[in-house]
């Protein structure tokens, strides 16, 4: 992999991570037609700076609501920001089963297989045009969901698990993680400003988690013998490249989501979505 196959994946992992378009199966969809075969330990360390990248993005652009998050759950307060710390702890526990015991199965998801990616992406378009036709939104007068007597509220502990259950659904690539959680966000009636930082935040401890297993494997040699076998190997001056273009990307494209979910446009990503899974599955 040369700098400019990095640079593009860094610019699609920026985009897609926040998008509701699937990082994962935008990536797939990238290794296919820029013919890289990403595998082996110095591949792993590109994937792990991609997503530490858009991490790094998360917490840059939410600067102001992340540090009093940590400096109440840190600090052993008992206020709103150590309840909203506990809410996405909550959130996590499902990915957390699903790394923890069925991590080999979704591994086997993310072979080269565009069929995967199409349907899933057909699924996600099919998610966010639900949430857009039936989200609950006190504001809209004449919707189904105002007259079954729904309107914005807060996010709660049940929220925060049922959201977490939709990322966790979401590590098949394809299904946006973004666009899975907003959506289902959405159709619980939470608030739409409080839903997308909330996604964002979310998904802050998974990434860390799943790096640090990644850095395990790096160090313990678990990944040298398929290094070997490799058949694109990525430099060091690729990854600074790509990690680059993930964290500046990353930092427009979370802006740009936070004022999409704002004024509920995640339907045009519905079409996009649907557009990108049948290709997907015509050319597969």
């Amino acid at each position: 992999m040369d700098w400019l196959d990095s640079l593009i994946m860094g610019v699609v992992q920026g985009l897609a991570e926040y998008l509701p378009i699937s990082s994962s199966g935008h990536l797939q969809i990238c290794e296919d037609i820029l013919h890289v075969n990403v595998a082996g330990a110095e591949s792993l360390q590109f994937t792990v700076a991609l997503h530490v990248a858009t991490v790094l993005s998360t917490i840059v652009v939410l600067w102001k609501e992340f540090v009093p998050l940590l400096t109440s759950f840190f600090g052993f307060k008992r206020d709103a920001n150590t309840t909203y710390v506990f809410k996405i702890l909550v959130s996590c526990i499902p990915i957390m089963i699903v790394g923890l015991f069925f991590k080999e199965e979704v591994e086997t998801l993310f072979d080269e297989n565009l069929l995967t990616v199409g349907i899933a992406l057909c699924f996600t378009a099919l998610l966010l045009t639900f949430a857009y036709y039936f989200r609950r939104d006190s504001s809209a007068g004449n919707n189904a969901a105002s007259k079954l007597g729904y309107c914005q509220r807060d996010i709660t502990f049940v929220d925060a698990f049922v959201i977490g259950i939709a990322q966790s659904i979401a590590v098949i690539p394809g299904l946006s993680r973004s666009g899975s959680t907003i959506a289902t966000g959405l159709i619980l009636g939470n608030k739409r400003d409080q839903i997308a930082k909330f996604s964002f935040f979310m998904v802050i401890i998974p990434i860390l988690g799943e790096a640090l297993l990644d850095i395990k494997d790096m160090i313990g040699g678990e990944t040298v013998a398929n290094g070997a076998a490799s058949e694109a190997t990525v430099s060091l001056g690729a990854t600074i490249v790509g990690f680059i273009a993930a964290f500046v990307v990353g930092c427009l494209a979370c802006k740009w989501m936070l004022d999409i979910v704002k004024k509920g446009k995640l339907v045009w990503f519905a079409v996009y979505c649907l557009i990108a899974g049948v290709l997907c599955i015509v050319l597969n």
